[in-house]
């Protein structure tokens, strides 16, 4: 699967299994960079007057002096800028000796009009700020406006956590090996790689496999199979039953929001639960979605046992008083074995904040729900500080944690998305939007996950799906998105995925 993420540990032991199983040796595997690297460099920037290739004295160097080498066999005009020595006998310094164009000293550079930059100085595996020397050349880089090529991550960025460690080039185009790393799709690493490309230099794919690594781009390949298709023969009961909890008076178009979210997503009947003092204006909004009175947790689980819902969604529109809370832990102590999923939102989360041991520890109880967390930044620091507040944590590593000590699979919400599984598995969102910034947005993603998990969809590909599909559907709709527009948005979007599976 080529949508595995490698942290940069990782990725030198791909490079070591490499060498290890052949054909290819360590310089074989950085030849073969340099070559893919050049092809790319020579198709976008063909009208380049000047290459300027940073080389640092590792790996990432030697890949660099590789670059100079064949951009110099092409005809192209190169200076190579070099900030230390290859380690002799290492095979940067290989390709060092094998290169015909002389290194300059890296302090003697500076970025003029029409150069395209190839920024080989440090790779993803790099743990501390850039030198004095380096970060000044990123800023001048950076003022004069002039395109970077990355090789392998833009000097001065963390591969393990996405951020820049000092100073940080910001690149145009960066060619990355085999697979990408998480500083690829965490923010700000992101914006800084600028298009991403991975090319293959002959690590194959069993040697990866060997790595064992849990880490995934969400890409539709990693959740495709489990997604739901209705049978010939299907009913709506069949097709997933989701109950959504509506709040009070004036806050209501939350839980529709989710509702209708579900509906959209395939799930067969929806009802929203609601207090007396909201019926009318739910049933006021309502057509194909069902409503019922629900203001104590007797009528609530009279519902669950009269309509045997698969799945819940509880936390949007609700407030975040404590009472939202207690009955929360009152519900999640009372269900045993059904419904079999529920899905945690905004006022769900905040609500039990304060009483975070008692919200996990009902969660870890044998008979409750499998749960599906789904915070934005705040709502996270809210539940889980200590996670929140660790410094040497990536935000892939927080949502892990985060994932072990609730017992359920946590949607660390932002634009850079991770969807983490308490059984190690994790997987981040590379297609989202800011057109997903607007109010209501994070209620229709709990809906559409809320409608996967009624059709039996797995936690963890489930709310992957969503993830995926609700900014597929933000995209599709385009600038001038509210809310409102997202669930009927799905429908495109569905369908392409649909197709995807052969349907």
């Amino acid at each position: 699967m080529s949508h595995e993420i490698l942290t940069p540990q990782e990725m030198g032991e791909a490079d070591r299994l490499a060498m290890q199983c052949g054909p290819f040796d360590g310089y074989g595997l950085m030849r073969n960079a340099g070559a893919a690297i050049v092809a790319l460099v020579l198709e976008r920037f063909a009208d380049g007057r000047q290459f300027d290739v940073l080389c640092g004295p590792g790996n990432n160097g030697g890949d660099g002096y590789v670059v100079a080498r064949l951009l110099a066999e092409a005809g192209a005009a190169v200076r190579i800028w070099a900030e230390g020595k290859p380690r002799e006998g290492g095979d940067a310094a290989l390709a060092a000796a094998d290169c015909p164009v002389s290194a300059l000293p890296l302090d003697g550079f500076s970025p003029a009009e029409g150069t395209v930059v190839i920024d080989a100085l440090y790779g993803a595996g790099l743990s501390k700020p850039l030198s004095e020397t380096a970060a000044r050349v990123a800023r001048a880089v950076a003022e004069q406006g002039v395109p970077v090529v990355a090789v392998d991550l833009p000097s001065g960025l963390s591969g393990q956590t996405g951020k820049p460690l000092g100073e940080a080039f910001s690149a145009k185009l960066t060619v990355t090996f085999a697979r990408k790393k998480p500083g690829h799709l965490l923010e700000p690493g992101r914006s800084l790689c600028g298009e991403i490309r991975v090319v293959d230099i002959g690590i194959a794919d069993a040697v990866i496999a060997r790595i064992g690594t849990r880490a995934y781009e969400n890409l539709p390949e990693l959740w495709l199979q489990e997604f739901p298709v209705a049978d010939v023969d299907t009913y709506k009961y069949r097709r997933g039953h989701v109950g959504v909890f509506a709040g009070g008076p004036t806050a209501t178009g939350a839980a529709r929001l989710a509702a209708m979210a579900a509906a959209r997503s395939g799930s067969g009947a929806v009802t929203v639960l609601s207090p007396t003092r909201s019926l009318a204006v739910n049933g006021a909004h309502l057509t194909s979605i069902m409503l019922r009175k629900a203001d104590t947790i007797d009528e609530v689980l009279d519902f669950l046992r009269a309509r045997k819902p698969q799945t819940l969604v509880y936390g949007p529109g609700l407030g975040p008083e404590p009472d939202v809370g207690n009955f929360l832990l009152d519900l999640l102590g009372a269900i045993d074995g059904a419904p079999r999923s529920m899905v945690i939102d905004a006022d769900g989360i905040t609500s039990t904040a304060l009483q975070a041991d008692a919200f996990f520890a009902a969660l870890h109880r044998e008979g409750a729900p499998e749960v599906v967390l789904t915070p934005h930044e705040g709502e996270f620091h809210r539940m889980f500080k200590e996670i929140s507040e660790n410094p040497d944590l990536s935000k892939l590593d927080k949502a892990r944690n985060a994932a072990v000590r609730a017992n359920a699979v946590v949607v660390y919400k932002g634009p850079d998305t991770v969807i983490a599984s308490p059984d190690g598995r994790a997987a981040i969102n590379s297609n989202g939007t800011p057109l997903l910034a607007t109010a209501g947005s994070g209620d229709v993603l709990g809906g559409i996950c809320a409608g996967l998990l009624a059709q039996a969809m797995p936690a963890f590909e489930a709310a992957c799906a969503a993830v995926w599909m609700h900014a597929a559907a933000a995209s599709h709709f385009g600038p001038g998105l509210i809310a409102e527009d997202l669930p009927e948005s799905l429908c495109p979007v569905l369908r392409d995925v649909l197709a995807r599976r052969g349907l």
